[in-house]
């Protein structure tokens, strides 16, 4: 249970992560927040950051095998990372549809799917 617990709560926080950290690039297409300054957008990317943090550290702590969880640090890690593209690239293609999926992107996800096994095999 620990493991589906780690995994929704770094999904949760990616999608703030997401939105913090590429959300702003798209205020042109939303009228009242087109013309925000810099600082502006800073504000707003920092308020969405607390959330994604709100999110990633009870999954870092509720995974962590040293605090009852299944996950080693690496092992973390590598999910943390799965999830991030996997959520970027979903937000990216269907939410901002600034981007289409190619063969490219999944070439190296295929690839991620590589990282993962051997980050999880015990040799």
């Amino acid at each position: 249970m620990k493991s589906l617990y780690t995994v929704l709560l770094l999904t949760i926080s990616n999608l703030f992560m997401t939105f913090a950290w590429y959300g702003h690039l798209q205020f042109k297409k939303i009228s009242w927040l087109h013309g925000l300054g810099l600082v502006g957008v800073i504000l707003i990317s920092w308020g969405l950051a607390f959330f994604e943090y709100v999110f990633q550290v009870p999954a870092n702590r509720i995974g962590f095998e040293e605090n009852g969880g299944p996950f080693n640090l690496f092992q973390l890690k590598v999910i943390q990372e799965v999830i991030s593209l996997t959520v970027f690239t979903i937000c990216a293609v269907y939410v901002f549809k600034t981007d289409k999926l190619g063969w490219n992107h999944l070439v190296g996800f295929a690839l991620l799917v590589a990282a993962v096994y051997v980050i999880f095999r015990k040799w």
